[in-house]
C-alpha cells in the first residue's frame, strides 16, 4: 500500500508522523521551560510557602469575626425573647339596658370616645316615674296607718287608766262593805240590830265584790286591745318598710332608664336606635375601656427566663414608626390551649409533640396619641429576660 495513500478516518501515515513530532517538540519546550523556572528542576512549592502571611491575615480576620460575632450574640440576641403571636387586647363588653322600653334617645355615634358618666342612652322613663309615684303614695297611707294606730293606742292607754281607777274605787266600795258587813253582823250578835240590816249589808258587800270583779275584767280587757292595736301598728310599720322599698327600687329603675358609661372609653358596633324597643339585657352596642393591654403568646421554651416587671420594647404593626415601651405583668400558669373550650386531648396513641403557647399579659406605659388602637391588632413584643 503507498505511504500518502489515506486510512480509512482520512488521515495519511505522513500526516500522522507530523502530528507525533509537534507533540514531542511541545513537550520538551515545556520541559525545559519549568527547569528554568523551578531554578534547576526541583519541585513546585504550595500556596501556603508561597502566601505565608495572607493565611496569617486570613486567619485573625475569621477568628476576630468569630469573637464580634459572639459578642453581638451575647449582647443584642440572646437577652432578648420576641414573639409575632401577639395582639393588643382588652375587656370589652356589651352595653345593655337593665330596664325594658323604647329607646327615646342616643347620645352617641360609632367608635366616639366617651367619658365615665357619659350620657349612651336613654330609655322612655314615664312608666318608672309612675311607680315611683305609687311607691311614695304607698308610703303616704303606710305612715297614715301607723298614725292611726298610735292614736287608738293612745285613746286605749287612756281607757286602761280609767279601768284601772275604777278597780280602785271598787276596791275601797269593797272593803266599806266589808266593813259594814261585819258591824251588822256583830249587833246582831248582841241583839242591838236587826236581821233585815245584817242582810243588807251582806248583799251590799256582794254587790261591790262583783263590781270591783267586773272593773278588774274592763282593765285587762283594755290591756289586750292595746296589744290588738300594737299588731296593727306593726303590720303598718312593715307596710311602710315595703313601701319604702318599693320606692327604692322605682327610683333604681328610674336610674337606670338613664344608661351611661362606667369608665373611659370607645363605642363600637352601636345598634341602638331612637324608637327601638330594648328589652332588659339587650345589646345595644359594644364598649372597648381605654385600659389596653398586649397578650403575647410566647413558645414555652422562651418563658423560662421571663418574670414580671421585666422591660419590653413593643413595635405596632399598624403603625410601623410609633414603637412603646411596656412591662411583663404576669405570666399565665398553663398553655393556652388547656383554657380553651375544648381542651386538647393527648392520652392518645397518635401523639406527637408540639411546643405549646403560654400567654404572657404585658402592660403598656403609654399608647401613643392621635392613633386608634383596639383590641386584636397585632404587635411585636420583645422581652428583654436577662
Amino acid at each position: 500500500m503507498p505511504d500518502d495513500q489515506q486510512r480509512s478516518d482520512g488521515v495519511t501515515p505522513t500526516q500522522e508522523e507530523d502530528r507525533r513530532e509537534a507533540g514531542r517538540s511541545e513537550r520538551a519546550a515545556a520541559a525545559e521551560g519549568s527547569g528554568k523556572h523551578d531554578g534547576g528542576g526541583g519541585k513546585k512549592p504550595g500556596f501556603i510557602r508561597r502566601h505565608p502571611v495572607a493565611i496569617i491575615v486570613g486567619l485573625v480576620v475569621l477568628a476576630l469575626l468569630a469573637v464580634g460575632g459572639y459578642i453581638y450574640w451575647l449582647r443584642n440576641i440572646h437577652p432578648f425573647e420576641t414573639t409575632d403571636d401577639a395582639f393588643v387586647d382588652s375587656r370589652q363588653f356589651p352595653i345593655a339596658p337593665k330596664v325594658t322600653g323604647y329607646v327615646t334617645e342616643v347620645a352617641v355615634a360609632d367608635n366616639q370616645h366617651v367619658q365615665a358618666g357619659d350620657l349612651l342612652f336613654r330609655i322612655d322613663p314615664r312608666d318608672y316615674q309612675t311607680s315611683e309615684l305609687q311607691a311614695k303614695a304607698q308610703i303616704d297611707s303606710a305612715q297614715a296607718a301607723i298614725d292611726s294606730a298610735d292614736a287608738q293606742i293612745a285613746a286605749q292607754r287612756a281607757q286602761i287608766d280609767q279601768a284601772r281607777a275604777e278597780v280602785t274605787q271598787a276596791q275601797a266600795a269593797v272593803k266599806f262593805a266589808e266593813e259594814d258587813a261585819a258591824r251588822y253582823r256583830d249587833l246582831q250578835s248582841r241583839g242591838a240590830g236587826t236581821v233585815q240590816q245584817a242582810q243588807q249589808s251582806a248583799a251590799n258587800l256582794q254587790e261591790q265584790q262583783a263590781k270591783l270583779t267586773s272593773a278588774n275584767a274592763a282593765v285587762l280587757a283594755a290591756e289586750r286591745q292595746v296589744g290588738a292595736l300594737q299588731g296593727q301598728r306593726a303590720s303598718a310599720v312593715a307596710d311602710l318598710a315595703r313601701a319604702k322599698a318599693q320606692l327604692a327600687q322605682a327610683q333604681l329603675d328610674l336610674s337606670y332608664a338613664t344608661v351611661t358609661a362606667a369608665q373611659s372609653g370607645r363605642v363600637v358596633q352601636l345598634s341602638g336606635a331612637v324608637g327601638q324597643y330594648a328589652q332588659a339585657g339587650q345589646s345595644l352596642a359594644i364598649f372597648v375601656p381605654d385600659d389596653k393591654w398586649v397578650t403575647a403568646n410566647f413558645k414555652e421554651t422562651q418563658i423560662t427566663d421571663m418574670r414580671p416587671g421585666q422591660p419590653v420594647d413593643i413595635s405596632i404593626d399598624a403603625y410601623p414608626d410609633r414603637k412603646v415601651t411596656g412591662r411583663v405583668d404576669s405570666v399565665q400558669p398553663g398553655s393556652g390551649t388547656a383554657f380553651s373550650l375544648l381542651p386538647a386531648q393527648n392520652a392518645t396513641g397518635n401523639y406527637v409533640k408540639v411546643v405549646q403557647r403560654v400567654p404572657v399579659k404585658i402592660t403598656v406605659d403609654q399608647w401613643p396619641d392621635g392613633v386608634s388602637i383596639g383590641p386584636g391588632m397585632s404587635v411585636v413584643p420583645t422581652v428583654t429576660v436577662r
